[in-house]
């Protein structure tokens, strides 16, 4: 596909892994770890088609709502998983940028957060971004906050995490809900949307090629 065609950003809001659990008769725990290391595989399918930035909703600020033995296994799951994907990340020279706060964070998870961005951080081709403890809203107080002075458009997008993300072109939300959730607030004043009724463990590569083909087929017009 023409690169002017492929979007530079797509976002993904991972939905749909507890009910594609309980539609299978299995434990939600394992709807989370089917669902997680999916990610792996459509970011690396998204680099290999052009898209140069692939990010993925994993854990909002308000997840934390949820049961403890559900929260301690997602922490646990993202702590094992960031560690196989930097070494991904460093074959395929990807950089992780991790957008959301440490706040309730293990000092355990903070650091292999901290490392997965250390270690990657030279890498230059694509970015693989996680909202993770993320909430849309706090991006925006907190990069506000971070301003001295007048407050203009120019300087919240500064001051947001990882300021060098760019706009997302295209959000892809799988598991037949339609709503944003907060995500990427800021970042999503122009983006394309798609609504999926597939669970988000049911992705496939064949699907990110059809995401691509439907976002070439938009006509963005930017409110002109």
């Amino acid at each position: 596909m023409e690169s002017e065609l492929l979007p530079k950003h797509l976002g993904f809001i991972v939905d749909g892994n507890r009910r594609w659990a309980r539609e299978r008769g299995l434990p939600t725990l394992e709807g989370h770890r089917r669902g997680i290391d999916l990610v792996a595989d459509i970011a690396e399918e998204c680099h290999k088609k052009g898209v140069k930035i692939a990010s993925f909703y994993i854990f909002s600020t308000e997840n934390w709502n949820r049961s403890k033995e559900e929260v301690d296994y997602l922490m646990d799951l993202v702590e094992k998983c960031l560690k196989k994907f930097i070494k991904k990340c460093l074959k395929n020279d990807t950089r992780i940028a991790i957008l959301g706060t440490k706040e309730r964070l293990s000092d355990k998870l903070k650091a292999i957060v901290e490392e997965a961005e250390e270690k990657t951080k030279e890498c230059k081709e694509n970015i693989l971004a996680f909202c993770f403890n993320y909430g849309g809203k706090q991006e925006i107080v907190d990069a506000v906050n971070k301003i001295d002075g007048e407050v203009t458009i120019d300087k919240i997008e500064e001051n947001l995490y990882h300021p060098e993300v760019p706009p997302v072109d295209m959000v892809v939300r799988t598991s037949g809900e339609q709503r944003i959730s907060g995500f990427m607030l800021w970042r999503m004043a122009y983006s394309e949307m798609l609504f999926l009724d597939k669970k988000w463990p049911d992705m496939t590569k064949e699907d990110v090629s059809m995401v691509l083909e439907e976002f070439a087929n938009r006509n963005r017009r930017f409110g002109k």
